[in-house]
């Protein structure tokens, strides 16, 4: 199976154009694991250099163009309104800007029982008025989508009632809903655990779409490719959540057992296109070859990953080739002759079509597409070649000095 020739294989290219990905500033930067982490020098140390790392693998890949932001992490205290428009400047200038905007309510010593599900309403108000102002920070940087993550949940049988903190949780996304801009959009995010060992108060897709229901109908569901149990069908919670018009967005990752953040298709490649298939399918049917962007599901397509070992950029760039790569490779299953095949109950045949799909080589058709945009047709190579991680770690590594064996 090659890519398809004439008006079809211009539709096919043209979705790939429209087709982008964020990737997250605090992909760039040191990060690790709860045991400790390893750091790189060329990593990134600010927000600056975040933006400025963010805006070389854009440069490279064309479909990067903006950045997810993580509030205290890169604004601390919560930025003033200068220091605000600054970064969305800064960004601008690099030819990024700033995506969807991530609250941070679990790492404060207050949110020791949880944020918007804690006992105490002073704690409560104090992770909405945090969320409120992450709005704030999103409408003076021009973005217009929140992305909600809450690692409340408990540890025990008895520590808490649950029902009365799905309630708190209920109530606190309705006043976050109320808040958002005329176009703005929040993206509720589940886990089936971690930090908390009992229950997590989001822990899976039904849940989150539950409360989004409740809060508005600009709340989605966000989905996390490593939030999930072993052998959880993600591509049929996909499937079910773009039928209900719940499917927001995904922050994609690869996992082994569970929330991994490994770098995309490393471990499960064929997971990640039979997610991708069952989007390009509903795109199909919503307008089938040559709608354009009337087709395309509107759904954010995030990267969150921990790049512990990896080199960080190489890492995001070999992320965005294998998303593009499967995704291309989503769009070329022949729809019709699947429907047929399904229609007659031929499970082989049927198999046998996406299967093929699956097995494309679609690497040569991106690198010729790509030279065809005036970028390079291996971004990862042209960014081994250009000596930018070199510089990087010259200017950022001397900061970073070891005391007794550890860095400071």
């Amino acid at each position: 199976m090659q890519l398809p020739r004439g008006a079809a294989g211009a539709d096919v290219l043209a979705r790939l154009d429209r087709f982008v990905i964020e990737t997250p500033s605090w992909g760039y930067a040191d990060t690790g694991t709860r045991f400790g982490k390893f750091l790189q020098d060329a990593a990134a140390t600010s927000i600056d250099e975040k933006l400025a790392d963010a805006a070389e693998v854009h440069r490279l890949t064309g479909c990067c163009p903006s950045v997810a932001v993580h509030v205290l992490w890169d604004f601390p205290g919560g930025g003033s309104e200068a220091e605000i428009r600054r970064i969305a400047a800064r960004a601008a200038s690099l030819g990024v800007r700033v995506g969807s905007i991530n609250p941070n309510v679990f790492e404060d010593q207050a949110y020791k029982w949880g944020s918007l599900t804690n006992r105490d309403p002073e704690v409560r108000r104090r992770a909405l008025d945090h969320i409120f102002d992450s709005i704030r920070i999103g409408e003076l940087c021009g973005s217009n989508l929140l992305t909600l993550w809450f690692a409340d949940g408990t540890n025990y049988p008895g520590q808490a009632d649950l029902r009365q903190r799905k309630r708190w949780m209920s109530e606190g996304l309705r006043e976050v809903h109320a808040r958002l801009p005329a176009d703005g959009t929040m993206l509720i995010e589940y886990k089936p655990f971690e930090p908390a060992f009992y229950h997590s108060d989001i822990a899976d897709w039904g849940m989150a779409h539950a409360l989004a229901k409740e809060a508005g109908p600009r709340a989605k569901v966000l989905v996390d490719l490593g939030h999930h149990l072993p052998g959880c069908n993600i591509e049929h919670i996909v499937a079910f959540l773009i039928d209900e018009g719940a499917l927001g967005g995904f922050h994609f990752n690869d996992r082994k057992y569970a929330d991994d953040d490994l770098t995309t298709g490393s471990i499960d490649p064929y997971q990640l296109f039979r997610i991708f298939n069952e989007i390009a399918g509903a795109e199909h049917e919503r307008g089938g070859p040559g709608a354009g962007t009337s087709a395309d599901l509107p759904v954010a397509y995030m990267i969150d990953q921990s790049h512990n070992l990896k080199p960080k950029i190489e890492a995001m760039i070999q992320t965005v080739m294998t998303v593009q790569e499967i995704f291309l490779k989503a769009l070329l299953v022949d729809r019709d002759a699947l429907r047929r095949a399904q229609d007659r109950e031929d499970l082989v045949a049927a198999e046998g079509v996406v299967k093929d799909a699956f097995w494309t080589d679609v690497r040569e058709g991106i690198a010729e597409h790509r030279r065809s945009r005036d970028l390079p047709p291996d971004p990862l190579a042209a960014f081994r070649e250009s000596g930018y991680a070199a510089r990087a770690a010259a200017q950022r590594g001397p900061r970073k000095k070891p005391e007794g064996g550890r860095y400071a």
